[in-house]
């Protein structure tokens, strides 16, 4: 998997202007793709957003202690291997963690995380949804064929 930058120029927090919308399209995609059976439920993912989020919340409210918090943060890395190790996520989802975790050294790059996994879960439940429904139309297709020939 390649590497994510969270920044075009980040003396100017100049955030990498595809941050957003095509490189989260494009991994939320390729993840939702890759899990497609038993693996990257929306569930799972959910769970690592849920605790991201939770931490902005205390972090945004001490912002000058986030040195504090950067530890408790990248305890997300040793969470992910654990849902690896459990056959839960697959290879690419721990790989784009470890990718945005070993970005993360400053409340502005805690900050950029958030936003693109904020980015990714919304691309996440559209191809999630999007399968889900692909997936109920292909039972009704053949459903249908099925009595057809009856």
């Amino acid at each position: 998997m390649s590497a994510i930058s969270f920044w075009e120029d980040k003396d100017r927090k100049k955030v990498n202007e595809k941050l957003f919308s095509e490189i989260a399209d494009k991994k939320a995609k390729m993840i939702r793709e890759e899990g497609l059976k038993d693996k990257n439920k929306i569930s799972q993912i959910r769970k690592f957003y849920d605790e991201v989020l939770h931490w902005h919340k205390i972090v945004q409210k001490n912002r000058d202690k986030f040195e504090n918090y950067l530890p408790y943060i990248k305890l997300l890395r040793a969470k992910v291997y654990y849902a690896r190790g459990r056959n839960l996520i697959t290879e690419s989802f721990k790989d784009l963690m470890e990718n945005c975790l070993d970005e993360i050294k400053t409340y502005e790059d805690f900050e950029v995380f958030k936003t693109f996994f904020e980015a990714f879960m919304g691309f996440y439940r559209y191809y999630d949804e999007f399968k889900k429904t692909e997936g109920r139309q292909d039972k009704n297709m053949s459903l249908h064929n099925n009595n057809t020939e009856n």
